[in-house]
């Protein structure tokens, strides 16, 4: 398929809905990109999106093949933005594959209509963006520092503004992309995903946001914050805590988990057999919640992109309307 690569231009619209704030959109830079053959559907981009609550950074939107505006679509926002396309630009030479799986499910009508939002990083604040706050707020003095030492190790900063990083998404992304492209805005039209640190903020956004995101796919979850899964760390049964007080009904949210059974990802074993508990206890069932393992898989976009189409085809499903 022929990729299109284009790039919003520049517009003097204020977005004030669903309680967005104040943000002027006229900064947003446009230049076209050489295309690549890699990508279907069309891929726009964002540049340098602004915001009131975090560092600016780049959106892509991705459309399917044969899109028509006047068409309603559902919308998939996924995090680590950069890495779901094209490995030709991304930093490993791996990608997510996103534009092929859906392609293909769209072709054999296994999901519904689809859009995707990819909200690219910005390497110095992931964890800051990715680390669900609350959760933080609550741990303990040991657990706080090892956070913020890893952060310090990798370059990055040491505070969380996940609860900023969300309000970014719901307050100033959402509305531009619901005023900006023909989209279905209820919860059960929206859902959200990550990998890695990416999955705990796809699962807080959910908890968060229900009336906003009806799904949420965590891919790879890393449950222990950290690189060290020592008995000192308490982090994982905090946010199990914070789950038990904080997660949607199940009559109308879907949330799908995996992992692999190779390098980090072999750490995770215990904590999604207690997740599978803490959602069994909330009333989530085969129809609302799904818990793969996937044997050999690793924690990198390779292994991500062979089992892709599982988190897809569960959070997209076609329903009756």
């Amino acid at each position: 398929m022929t990729l299109k690569l284009s790039y919003i231009l520049p517009f003097f619209l204020i977005v004030n809905t669903l309680g967005a704030s104040c943000v002027q959109f006229d900064s947003i830079k446009t230049y076209r990109v050489k295309p690549s053959k890699k990508v279907e559907g069309t891929l726009q981009r964002l540049e340098k999106f602004p915001s009131n609550f975090i560092t600016a950074r780049n959106v892509d939107i991705w459309l399917p093949e044969n899109f028509d505006n006047t068409k309603k679509y559902s919308v998939l926002y996924m995090h680590d933005g950069q890495m779901l396309f094209d490995s030709d630009k991304t930093w490993n030479g791996q990608e997510w594959g996103v534009d092929e799986h859906l392609s293909a499910l769209l072709i054999d009508s296994k999901i519904k209509e689809t859009i995707v939002v990819g909200i690219w990083n910005v390497y110095s604040e992931r964890n800051a963006n990715y680390f669900p706050q609350k959760v933080f707020k609550l741990l303990n003095k040991e657990n706080k520092a090892a956070l913020q030492s890893m952060a310090t190790k990798k370059k990055q900063v040491t505070f969380v503004n996940s609860d900023d990083y969300l309000k970014f998404i719901v307050t100033e992304l959402k509305p531009y992309i619901d005023t900006h492209y023909p989209t279905k805005t209820t919860a059960k039209d929206n859902a959200i995903m990550g990998s890695s640190r990416g999955g705990l903020i796809a699962l807080y956004a959910l908890c968060e946001y229900p009336e906003v995101f009806g799904a949420a796919a965590c891919l790879s979850t890393h449950w222990i914050g950290t690189y060290s899964n020592t008995e000192s760390n308490e982090i994982p049964y905090i946010i199990f805590d914070y789950l038990m007080d904080n997660l949607p009904s199940p009559k109308n949210h879907k949330i799908y988990f995996d992992y692999g059974t190779k390098k980090l990802d072999a750490i995770y074993l215990p904590y999604q057999n207690l997740v599978s508990t803490v959602l069994e206890y909330k009333s989530f069932d085969d129809e609302s919640m799904m818990n793969l393992k996937f044997e050999g898989h690793e924690h990198s976009e390779k292994f991500w992109n062979q089992r892709l189409a599982k988190p897809l085809t569960f959070l997209l499903k076609k329903t009756h309307e």
